[in-house]
């Protein structure tokens, strides 16, 4: 508001500074006017014949001369312009002679009042209506805190976005469970005939980027009801029952337009769990859980409106949303497989322009773990490539550079390394890619490179040769052992080791430590000993003891320590017993840079113990 005001105020200022700028101007006679003559003077000039025409305008006289020059006198007033010329000694024939027009003079007196004493009043009177509407405008704008900022789609709100389920790929059986959600929303009485009762949350689960916004949005699609979005985040507010008051404008606007969709976006924001004791007697953000649950509960059976909800934090989301009778179908989104990978890849290079080269099929095999937003990234990041070389089509190595792009970064080929860290980089790749190809239970190797990506000296990219869910002990021994290879094949080489394995042997110990305290695969037994989350609610992480004792803690890090010496031992087996293969992948890795598949294969003459 006082933002606005200071603006209207300078805008003000500066009008007023024009308009009396304009009237100075005018006062000080800044348009051109004629030469001002004596009398005596244009009776010379009468007499000599110069003049050619004069204009009589009350008791001025504007003069014409023969040569175009603009002159100005007044004469006597009372008396006629031949009498004037007359008693001044203008000869008689110059002035039969001269041609002479009349006008009537105008009377601008009450303009100029009307300009110097109304005008300015009129500017106030609007510069004040202006800072008046802005202080209501204020008054209101405070009032609006409370109105909800969802976004209405179709039916008097914003065009609805054309997404339907064939928009969709994969995620055949979260589509099969909304169906029934669309089917409701286009005929509700087939199911009161029955006496079924439709859910009336839906939450939405999976990995950030698996498409649980775009589902929603398909299902409003099929359904073609009215769709309100909007984010958890968007409740909350500075001032105190701001959420809650939001909450219900949400589904009052909701239930005028039933039968329709509400859409909530990041559920966990408003939905954490409550009674964690951090945010003193008056938490704003679970007054706005309360009001959600109290509107869930407020649904009579001829209620026509369905909320849906997402979340890829499920798990600290509070009990009360997910009993029965609120948000009681629960929808999971599972990363696409390769079938889903190949269908979303068509779906995002429909509109674009494809070589006849492209092959999805490869480019789905060599994404596994990728999500949908993904996906779209990867086909955006060819176009980006294509445009920048200047072809028309987008090719199969735009579509696997993109890959690699998306999953490292961009080549930093301006990161020039010495030739000792090429030579170190080469052996350290090469030590990865030699333990990946030659042990059992692992994934094949698909490229080998010392160009710098994003952080990383170097790569390899391995794909695994099926896609599997679940993972055994030796397949996890064989992925430590992997990672390291590049920190063995140095010690070996070198009899020293570099930072460039600090990021393997975090990952390392991660799986080493899942090893022991999730998975329960070590001597201590089947056992999962908690006490230690990735992502933690505060609140229950300030409250939450281990569940074992020091002693217990002692063994877990004996049992981590057994684990990567194994896999070290293991890596350097296989590199000690296969080092000519090690030293000839580095030499070619230090002359090209870059080995395929094809050419890693021959090199390692295709065998595998």
């Amino acid at each position: 508001m006082f933002k606005n005001l200071s603006k209207n105020l300078i805008s003000f200022l500066i009008i007023l500074l024009i308009i009396v700028g304009l009237f100075g101007l005018a006062s000080e006679d800044w348009l051109q006017q004629p030469e001002k003559i004596t009398t005596r003077e244009l009776i010379e000039k009468i007499n000599e014949g110069k003049v050619a025409e004069i204009s009589l305008i009350g008791n001025e006289v504007l003069i014409s001369l023969e040569d175009e020059t603009s002159l100005t006198t007044n004469k006597e007033e009372g008396i006629s312009f031949v009498e004037f010329l007359s008693r001044w000694g203008a000869d008689e024939d110059q002035i039969k002679n001269l041609s002479v027009s009349y006008e009537k003079e105008a009377d601008w007196s009450w303009l100029t009042t009307l300009l110097i004493v109304f005008l300015p009043i009129l500017f106030l009177i609007i510069f004040f209506q202006i800072i008046l509407k802005q202080a209501k405008g204020g008054a209101s704008n405070a009032l609006d805190f409370s109105k909800a900022k969802a976004r209405m789609f179709g039916e008097g709100g914003m065009p609805k976005k054309e997404v339907n389920f064939e928009d969709v790929a994969g995620l055949e059986e979260a589509k099969e469970e909304l169906k029934e959600i669309v089917e409701f929303l286009r005929d509700p009485k087939k199911f009161k005939a029955v006496g079924a009762k439709i859910p009336k949350g839906v939450l939405l689960t999976g990995p950030p980027g698996t498409g649980k916004t775009l589902l929603a949005q398909a299902v409003s699609g099929e359904a073609n009801v009215p769709f309100f979005e909007v984010s958890g985040s968007e409740f909350i507010e500075l001032f105190v029952g701001v959420g809650s008051g939001r909450v219900r404008d949400l589904f009052q606007k909701a239930k005028a337009k039933q039968p329709c969709i509400v859409y909530i976006d990041e559920l966990d924001a408003i939905g954490r769990k409550r009674g964690a004791g951090l945010g003193g007697g008056n938490d704003e953000r679970e007054q706005t859980l309360n009001q959600i649950l109290v509107e869930l509960d407020g649904f009579d059976k001829d209620t026509k409106v369905i909320v849906l909800a997402s979340t890829n934090r499920p798990d600290v989301l509070d009990p009360a949303l997910l009993r029965p009778g609120r948000f009681d179908r629960k929808v999971i989104l599972d990363s696409p497989d390769l079938k889903a990978r190949k269908e979303i890849l068509e779906i995002h290079t429909r509109e674009k322009p494809l070589g006849k080269n492209v092959n999805l099929q490869e480019v789905a095999e060599r994404t596994p773990g990728f999500s949908g937003a993904d996906l779209e990234n990867l086909a955006n990041e060819a176009a980006i490539l294509t445009a920048r070389k200047n072809k028309k089509e987008i090719d199969q190595n735009e579509l696997l550079e993109a890959i690699e792009k998306v999953l490292l970064g961009p080549e930093r080929r301006s990161h020039i390394l010495t030739d000792e860290e090429k030579e170190i980089s080469a052996y350290h790749e090469a030590g990865h890619a030699l333990v990946s190809h030659l042990l059992t239970k692992t994934h094949e190797v698909r490229k080998v490179s010392i160009i710098s990506r994003g952080q990383a000296a170097g790569y390899t990219l391995k794909m695994p040769m099926k896609e599997k869910s679940i993972m055994s002990k030796a397949e996890f021994m064989a992925e430590i052992s992997i990672l390291l290879g590049g920190f063995t094949a140095e010690k070996i080489i070198y009899n020293e080791t570099t930072t460039g394995a600090s990021n393997d042997l975090e990952k390392a110990s991660k799986y080493a430590r899942k090893l022991v305290k999730k998975y329960g695969m070590s001597s201590l037994g089947p056992i999962s000993y908690g006490g230690e989350r990735e992502h933690v609610f505060l609140g229950e992480e300030i409250s939450e003891e281990k569940n074992y004792s020091e002693e217990i803690a002692a063994k877990i890090d004996r049992e981590i320590s057994k684990i990567i010496k194994a896999a070290e031992k293991k890596a350097g087996e296989v590199i000690s017993k296969n080092k000519d293969k090690l030293e000839k992948l580095a030499k070619v890795l230090i002359d090209k840079e870059t080995i395929e598949k094809e050419e890693f294969e021959k090199i390692m003459d295709g065998s595998k113990n």
